[in-house]
């Protein structure tokens, strides 16, 4: 069939629309995309030249929603089903998948990075780990869906990797897209939450949705943030080795402020991304006995858990995400990189 998408062909060069022909292989679908999120990782590859694994040109984002519309054989059962199309794909049948370890699969599918992703009418993927929409919550849209792939769940597999457990603390550096569900979900587990931010804004919304404390970063106030973490945990009665901490900011001074706050047998997940380098004491793992891990992307055998957590209103997507049209591709990127967008930001396609 003809499809229609958004082409990126060099860095900073203007997307362009342009038409292709896509023909779904074996066990593989097309998607209708009702909405596709604007991700800081797609930021990182049009502005910041971080390598897309399939050479350019190529058809940016990987936070997709949408609905069957063409199936290959093997995959028929998917035809006219909604979805949502998992950020990270994996095979499902190499010796990492088989033994546990499906996020580092070599196979694997990543919308956007290894094939053509979400940015257009349609897009063509695996159908294995696709996550089904069947009983959309009333309030919301499909297109609304789309930040479940990642922005949703990133943050879940995070969570869910470093055990966090009702009572414990869970501190969030960078409370955006991810960082900002993130909030939520921990809270929906049962931890007291703390958000820390650049933007008042942010951390304003989020005392709303789960945040117990919100500190706003403020210029070399590095030192107070720390002993207001302290101060909130030593208050609820929380010892250092139950202290969660994710860095969801992607940027150089949340990365080091996020190591900055591990404490005895406390734990850290490395989940925001940026190419710069950061100066820490990596001592202080072994002094404090402490756990640092990297987290890449959702499993899409989770999937269901994160969005049942929507259906439940546990986690809010509405406040949090604005739908625009996707003709607005080349203005939105340049709003998103500046800063100046406040909510997750979903692009439909007309």
């Amino acid at each position: 069939m003809k499809v229609h998408s958004w082409m990126f062909r060099s860095v900073g060069e203007p997307f362009s629309w342009e038409e292709r022909e896509e023909v779904p292989q074996i066990n593989e679908v097309i998607v209708a995309v009702a909405g596709c999120g604007v991700c800081h990782t797609d930021l990182g590859f049009y502005f910041e030249e971080v390598p897309t694994r399939h050479p350019l040109p190529l058809v940016l984002g990987h936070e997709v929603s949408g609905t069957v519309v063409e199936a290959g054989p093997g995959a028929e059962e998917w035809l006219g089903r909604t979805v949502i199309v998992p950020a990270v794909i994996p095979c499902g049948s190499c010796p990492a998948c088989l033994e546990g370890h499906a996020s580092i699969c070599p196979e694997q599918v990543f919308p956007g990075c290894d094939v053509h992703g979400g940015y257009g009418t349609h897009l063509r993927v695996p159908a294995h780990g696709l996550c089904p929409v069947d009983d959309l919550p009333p309030s919301l849209t499909l297109a609304d869906l789309s930040v479940v792939a990642d922005a949703v769940t990133t943050p879940y597999q995070a969570i869910h990797r470093s055990g966090l457990a009702a009572g414990d603390l869970a501190v969030f550096v960078g409370v955006g897209g991810v960082g900002g569900f993130g909030v939520q979900i921990a809270s929906a587990l049962g931890a007291h939450v703390v958000a820390i931010d650049v933007r008042e804004d942010r951390l304003e919304l989020l005392s709303k949705h789960g945040a117990e404390l919100c500190l706003p970063v403020k210029d070399s106030n590095r030192r107070d943030l720390k002993k207001a973490v302290a101060a909130f945990a030593k208050k609820a009665g929380i010892p250092t080795w139950r202290w969660r901490i994710f860095e969801t900011s992607g940027h150089v001074a949340g990365q080091e402020l996020a190591f900055e706050l591990l404490r005895h047998r406390s734990s850290l997940a490395i989940v925001g991304y940026t190419a710069e380098k950061i100066s820490i004491r990596l001592s202080n793992l072994m002094a404090f006995d402490a756990t640092v891990f990297g987290n890449w992307g959702c499993v899409p055998e989770l999937y269901p858990a994160a969005l049942d957590l929507i259906r439940k209103e546990k986690v809010q997507l509405l406040p949090f995400v604005e739908q625009r049209p996707l003709s607005t591709m080349n203005e939105t990127f340049d709003e998103v990189h500046r800063g100046a967008a406040g909510r997750r930001v979903v692009l439909c396609p007309e």
